[in-house]
């Protein structure tokens, strides 16, 4: 069995509180968007977990969170066999676009299919929280508000007629880092998360640009400034909006008109090797 597991931006990231846990309270849209890993799962007979890729940088064992994805099923259902697990790579990897959490969910479908399992996609979020915050959007899939630590979803109908140019720069960035570095109750510029909504519900995309933003750009875009120019260089090609994804380093940047998009695309791969120009995916 073959599943598409595709990537996320968020249109907008707030930070508005923090548990006593450490965790930080969320407020985010997060848009599915038209790339996406290839993930093969098959039975075998020995109760063993194999993960292989199509990379070599990406770990292979109980590191990776399909495997952990795996696991869980195993240990929740009591399944005694074991599976085959296959990631062919198109997401870029560490780059705010939830590549490893889409492989997991993409995983726990896939599993609950092969067994025939009775369990609804929203049993499956809630057992995906203990290995990820992603996992349930990724589950879900489309358009989606998230809040608490990204658990708590409201799927949003819009109709998502624009183009997203992506680049993926060479740059390292932790997530834990950046979140530890945060100083979200002294940020002053934050998303405007209902106005945004209504904004994608009206398919205003010209207007999307005054709703937008991502806090965490206070930590990533400091430390690394070519999150910037390549900020500045999609909206000298036209771009509606530039903005990072998650915790960084991808950059993305929201076109309406086809010829734009696609020239502002041939430019940046002029510089960036990671590049990539596709469409707002809808749930399912």
């Amino acid at each position: 069995m073959t599943l598409r597991a595709y990537a996320k931006i968020n249109l907008s990231l707030d930070v508005i509180g923090k548990r006593e846990d450490g965790y930080h309270l969320l407020e985010m849209v997060m848009q599915e968007i038209g790339i996406f890993d290839l993930v093969t799962i098959t039975k075998r007979k020995d109760g063993r977990i194999q993960i292989t890729s199509s990379v070599s940088y990406i770990p292979v064992n109980e590191e990776n969170i399909a495997y952990k994805a795996c696991q869980l099923m195993k240990e929740k259902f009591n399944l005694e066999g074991g599976y085959d697990i296959h990631i062919e790579k198109r997401i870029p990897v560490a780059a705010g676009l939830a590549g490893g959490s889409s492989n997991a969910a993409a995983v726990l479908k896939g599993i609950r299919s092969l067994e025939d399992l009775e369990v609804s996609d929203e049993e499956l979020m809630e057992l995906s929280l203990a290995i990820g915050s992603d996992i349930p959007f990724c589950i879900q899939g489309g358009t989606a508000l998230a809040q608490g630590i990204g658990e708590k979803l409201t799927p949003i109908e819009v109709k998502n007629d624009y183009w997203v140019l992506l680049v993926k720069p060479s740059l390292s960035v932790s997530t834990i880092h950046v979140y530890k570095t945060l100083k979200w109750d002294t940020v002053v510029n934050h998303p405007s998360t209902e106005e945004l909504i209504k904004t994608l519900r009206e398919d205003n995309v010209y207007k999307l640009s005054e709703h937008m933003g991502n806090v965490l750009e206070t930590v990533t875009a400091v430390e690394h400034r070519e999150i910037d120019q390549i900020k500045s260089q999609m909206m000298n090609y036209g771009a509606i909006i530039a903005q990072m994804s998650g915790s960084g380093p991808s950059v993305f940047g929201l076109f309406r008109r086809t010829d734009q998009a696609k020239k502002a695309l041939k430019n940046m791969q002029r510089f960036y090797t990671e590049a990539y120009l596709v469409r707002p995916v809808a749930r399912r």
